[in-house]
Protein backbone atom coordinates (compact mmCIF):
# COMPACT_ATOMS: atom_id res chain seq x y z
CA UNK A 1 0.00 0.00 0.00
CA UNK A 2 1.52 3.31 -0.51
CA UNK A 3 1.27 6.21 2.29
CA UNK A 4 1.95 9.70 2.58
CA UNK A 5 4.00 11.97 4.83
CA UNK A 6 3.49 15.89 4.81
CA UNK A 7 6.47 17.73 5.46
CA UNK A 8 9.29 20.71 4.49
CA UNK A 9 12.05 18.52 4.17
CA UNK A 10 12.30 14.80 3.10
CA UNK A 11 11.86 12.15 4.75
CA UNK A 12 13.93 9.47 3.40
CA UNK A 13 14.92 7.69 7.11
CA UNK A 14 11.81 7.96 9.05
CA UNK A 15 12.15 7.74 12.87
CA UNK A 16 10.07 8.08 16.05
CA UNK A 17 12.72 10.33 17.65
CA UNK A 18 11.74 13.39 15.86
CA UNK A 19 8.40 13.48 16.26
CA UNK A 20 6.10 15.66 18.84
CA UNK A 21 4.76 14.87 22.25
CA UNK A 22 0.70 14.65 22.77
CA UNK A 23 -0.25 13.82 19.01
CA UNK A 24 -3.31 11.76 18.18
CA UNK A 25 -2.03 8.76 19.19
CA UNK A 26 1.19 9.56 20.65
CA UNK A 27 4.89 10.00 19.91
CA UNK A 28 5.67 8.41 16.65
CA UNK A 29 5.61 8.43 12.50
CA UNK A 30 2.63 9.75 11.42
CA UNK A 31 1.44 8.94 7.32
CA UNK A 32 -1.71 8.65 6.28
CA UNK A 33 -2.88 6.72 2.50
CA UNK A 34 -4.67 9.90 1.64
CA UNK A 35 -2.29 12.25 -0.42
CA UNK A 36 -4.82 15.19 -0.97
CA UNK A 37 -4.53 15.15 3.49
CA UNK A 38 -0.84 15.06 3.17
CA UNK A 39 -0.18 17.46 1.05
CA UNK A 40 -2.08 19.72 3.17
CA UNK A 41 0.02 18.67 6.14
CA UNK A 42 3.35 19.62 3.78
CA UNK A 43 1.88 22.72 3.04
CA UNK A 44 0.66 23.43 7.03
CA UNK A 45 4.03 22.48 8.47
CA UNK A 46 5.63 24.14 5.66
CA UNK A 47 4.29 27.32 6.79
CA UNK A 48 4.86 26.53 10.41
CA UNK A 49 8.55 26.23 9.94
CA UNK A 50 8.44 29.57 6.99
CA UNK A 51 10.22 27.13 4.78
CA UNK A 52 9.96 27.40 1.29
CA UNK A 53 8.78 23.90 0.67
CA UNK A 54 6.49 21.50 0.63
CA UNK A 55 7.19 18.06 0.41
CA UNK A 56 5.31 15.31 0.55
CA UNK A 57 7.40 11.54 0.66
CA UNK A 58 5.78 8.63 -0.75
CA UNK A 59 6.44 5.00 0.76
CA UNK A 60 5.45 1.52 0.68
CA UNK A 61 3.92 0.28 3.16
CA UNK A 62 4.06 -3.72 3.56
CA UNK A 63 2.04 -6.16 4.97
CA UNK A 64 4.63 -7.81 7.09
CA UNK A 65 2.90 -6.36 10.29
CA UNK A 66 2.21 -10.10 11.56
CA UNK A 67 4.77 -9.57 14.57
CA UNK A 68 4.11 -6.13 15.79
CA UNK A 69 0.96 -5.16 17.91
CA UNK A 70 -1.52 -3.34 16.17
CA UNK A 71 -4.35 -1.48 17.17
CA UNK A 72 -6.73 -0.24 14.19
CA UNK A 73 -9.63 1.67 15.24
CA UNK A 74 -10.80 1.62 11.72
CA UNK A 75 -14.66 3.27 12.19
CA UNK A 76 -14.55 2.69 15.99
CA UNK A 77 -15.39 6.62 16.93
CA UNK A 78 -16.26 5.42 20.08
CA UNK A 79 -12.97 3.97 21.74
CA UNK A 80 -11.11 6.28 19.18
CA UNK A 81 -11.80 9.48 20.81
CA UNK A 82 -11.07 8.62 24.39
CA UNK A 83 -7.76 6.99 23.15
CA UNK A 84 -7.12 10.64 21.65
CA UNK A 85 -7.66 12.35 24.49
CA UNK A 86 -5.77 10.31 26.27
CA UNK A 87 -2.69 10.79 23.99
CA UNK A 88 -3.16 14.54 23.77
CA UNK A 89 -2.92 14.38 27.75
CA UNK A 90 0.47 12.69 28.17
CA UNK A 91 -1.23 9.23 28.60
CA UNK A 92 1.46 6.76 27.56
CA UNK A 93 -0.95 3.62 26.82
CA UNK A 94 -0.07 3.76 23.29
CA UNK A 95 3.41 3.20 23.82
CA UNK A 96 2.32 -0.86 24.39
CA UNK A 97 1.87 -0.88 20.23
CA UNK A 98 3.31 -1.11 17.51
CA UNK A 99 1.48 0.77 14.95
CA UNK A 100 -1.91 2.52 15.61
CA UNK A 101 -4.42 3.08 12.74
CA UNK A 102 -7.51 5.25 12.76
CA UNK A 103 -9.01 7.91 12.02
CA UNK A 104 -7.37 11.45 11.84
CA UNK A 105 -8.71 15.01 13.52
CA UNK A 106 -8.49 17.27 10.85
CA UNK A 107 -9.37 20.93 12.07
CA UNK A 108 -12.83 20.33 12.07
CA UNK A 109 -12.99 17.00 13.87
CA UNK A 110 -10.02 18.87 16.22
CA UNK A 111 -12.32 20.77 17.46
CA UNK A 112 -15.17 18.82 18.41
CA UNK A 113 -12.66 16.80 20.19
CA UNK A 114 -11.84 19.86 22.05
CA UNK A 115 -15.34 20.32 23.07
CA UNK A 116 -16.03 16.51 24.05
CA UNK A 117 -12.29 16.57 26.11
CA UNK A 118 -13.66 19.68 28.36
CA UNK A 119 -16.56 17.97 29.05
CA UNK A 120 -18.62 20.70 27.16
CA UNK A 121 -20.37 17.84 25.11
CA UNK A 122 -20.92 14.04 25.88
CA UNK A 123 -19.85 11.52 24.16
CA UNK A 124 -22.40 10.72 22.10
CA UNK A 125 -22.64 14.38 20.56
CA UNK A 126 -18.96 14.58 20.18
CA UNK A 127 -19.26 11.77 17.83
CA UNK A 128 -22.81 12.76 15.62
CA UNK A 129 -20.50 16.09 15.15
CA UNK A 130 -17.49 14.04 13.84
CA UNK A 131 -19.48 12.16 11.25
CA UNK A 132 -20.56 15.10 9.81
CA UNK A 133 -17.03 15.34 8.51
CA UNK A 134 -15.13 13.78 6.05
CA UNK A 135 -12.31 11.79 7.83
CA UNK A 136 -9.25 10.93 6.82
CA UNK A 137 -7.15 8.34 8.13
CA UNK A 138 -3.74 8.18 9.83
CA UNK A 139 -1.08 5.42 10.19
CA UNK A 140 1.32 5.80 13.51
CA UNK A 141 4.48 4.14 13.03
CA UNK A 142 4.88 4.16 17.53
CA UNK A 143 8.22 1.96 17.34
CA UNK A 144 11.00 1.70 15.03
CA UNK A 145 10.95 -1.75 14.51
CA UNK A 146 7.90 -0.97 12.95
CA UNK A 147 8.89 1.41 10.72
CA UNK A 148 11.97 -0.77 9.89
CA UNK A 149 10.15 -3.93 9.17
CA UNK A 150 7.29 -2.00 7.11
CA UNK A 151 7.59 1.40 5.46
CA UNK A 152 10.15 1.95 2.63
CA UNK A 153 10.84 5.69 1.27
CA UNK A 154 10.06 5.35 -2.61
CA UNK A 155 10.31 9.06 -3.66
CA UNK A 156 9.24 12.46 -2.61
CA UNK A 157 8.00 15.31 -4.40
CA UNK A 158 7.33 19.03 -3.72
CA UNK A 159 3.74 20.66 -3.69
Amino acid sequence: MIVYHGSNCVVDHPDIYHSFHNLDFGKGFYVTSNRQQAERWARRKSNLKRSSKAIVNIYNMNDSMRELKVLNFSENLYEWIDFVCQCRDGETGYQQYDIIIGKVANDKVFRVVDMYHSGIWDKDRALKEIKVYPTYDQIAFITQKAILSSLQFQKYEEV
